[in-house]
């Protein structure tokens, strides 16, 4: 689910160039029949035309079908199967079968529309632009959030369903973030005659409501009463009796997944958020070792979704949750570059769905180098992207790279041109780095950058 905790082209040679290198890359992960030229783009044996929005990077899409929340034993399917155990006991059916059912191996491309459109994102939005997001072309993209396929499963007639896979966001490089991570999302419709089966009396919606779906469209801009309503006590058009009996529902099985997770005794809190896609939102925290910390984000469905997407007469709750995130918690791992490591050291501490603390494989020593350039004439220090530079440093450095840190910016007083200068921490995770392989790596850093962005390196 995009909770913002969602974030949000890189021209790089225009992005995935037809050079051999590329051309390997592409057929070691989609095989012999996968193609690319400069025109187009070939992804899970579809063909997209490229164009000026296009900004996938031959890094980026080595980890597609990857799947790691799918392989046996690796830390994030651990926590993938422990939700997905949880809410299999939670929610039975009257025959004593599982209420909700999982998908968990959806293609990760995705239009526009079903990232930001139909979940009510405005048009200008921070989270839709081009450097928070990875572009197939301007009609599709890489989802950033699992939330993209809640529409389509909901029009698919399904009111109970979690999802779960791999999500692609542009962002800065530390030991907390990556451009692929993994998220769970799950949809709960309470259909008005099931929420009040005992009082039929009472109602999902208020009488006086009516459809909003002709007032306009929130996502292009045009929006109804309802868009512009961030009242955190309700939607207009719910019943407070509805949105208290969803909420209380929410927060009982959410609390008991965190304690299912985290042990009984956690202490836990709700914080009032605002997403654009639920009305009204929360965040829930634990206290872990000492600080709150962000656990995932849930609120009311917006009604305009249920009934775009053919479903009246009731309410729904939502939420979402990174897998990273938990994991990085219950096992103690310290840096996110570890889940995509192939490693036996590390893989084979995890087993048989048992919650165990990461023991570290060795500790290689770090490697740091600055890189500083003038900025081209014009261009302040504002209006470069860092998210640009980010992906060359990924895609030239790949996991080599531990950290980018902006640690100066300047303007020249007399000239008016402006300089930065970033640092770059190397450190491998599975071997000892030399300082000659990373000025390599560093210097070729330095080239890309100049040849994308027209800079001056100093």
């Amino acid at each position: 689910m995009l909770f913002f905790s969602l974030r949000q082209l890189c021209r790089l040679r225009q992005s995935l160039s037809v050079s051999q290198s590329s051309n390997t890359l592409y057929q070691r992960y989609y095989g012999s029949q996968a193609k690319i030229n400069k025109d187009t783009i070939d992804l899970y044996r579809q063909q997209y035309t490229r164009d000026s929005w296009t900004n996938l990077t031959p890094k980026v899409l080595s980890h597609l079908d990857r799947n790691l929340h799918l392989q046996r034993n690796h830390p994030l399917s651990i926590v993938r199967e422990k939700i997905v155990k949880y809410f299999y006991g939670a929610y039975i059916s009257p025959r004593g079968n599982p209420l909700f059912s999982v998908y968990d191996n959806l293609s990760a491309v995705v239009s526009i529309e079903q990232n930001f459109d139909q979940l009510l994102i405005p048009q200008n939005h921070p989270s839709r632009a081009k450097s928070d997001c990875y572009y197939v072309n301007k009609d599709y993209m890489l989802r950033a959030h699992t939330t993209a396929h809640q529409v389509e499963l909901i029009q698919a007639g399904l009111d109970n369903f979690l999802v779960v896979g791999d999500v692609y966001r542009r962002d800065e490089i530390d030991s907390t973030h990556y451009p692929v991570f993994h998220q769970l999302d799950a949809v709960r419709i309470v259909h008005q005659d099931k929420l009040f089966e005992r009082n039929p009396e009472l109602k999902v919606l208020e009488t006086h409501f009516k459809t909003h779906l002709s007032n306009g469209n929130p996502a292009t801009g045009t929006t109804s009463p309802l868009a512009d309503c961030i009242d955190q006590h309700k939607q207009p058009c719910h019943t407070l009796e509805a949105v208290k009996l969803c909420e209380h529902e929410m927060k009982k099985i959410l609390v008991g997944l965190v304690q299912s997770l985290f042990g009984v005794g956690i202490k836990y809190r709700w914080v009032d958020a605002y997403f654009p896609f639920t009305q009204p939102s929360w965040e829930l925290e634990i206290f872990f070792n000492g600080t709150w910390l962000e656990i995932l984000g849930g609120g009311i469905t917006r009604n305009e979704i249920l009934e775009r997407a053919g479903v009246q007469n009731s309410i729904a709750y939502a939420f979402g949750v990174g897998l990273e995130r938990l994991a990085m918690i219950l096992f103690e791992i310290p840096d996110i570059r570890l889940f995509w490591s192939s490693d036996s050291g590390f893989l084979n501490q995890f087993r048989d769905d048992r919650i165990v603390k990461y023991k570290p494989i060795s500790q290689f020593p770090q490697c740091s180098n600055d890189l500083s350039f003038w900025l081209p004439e014009a261009m302040s220090a504002d209006q470069f992207s860092v998210n640009d530079f980010y992906d060359i440093v990924r895609n030239v450095g790949g996991d080599m790279v531990e950290q980018v840190t902006l640690i100066d910016r300047f303007t020249h007083p007399k000239t008016g041109k402006c300089s930065l200068c970033f640092r770059i921490v190397y450190r491998h995770m599975e071997r000892t780095l030399t300082q000659s392989e990373v000025n390599l790596v560093h210097a070729k850093i330095g080239t890309e950058l100049v040849e994308s962005y027209n800079v001056s390196i100093r």
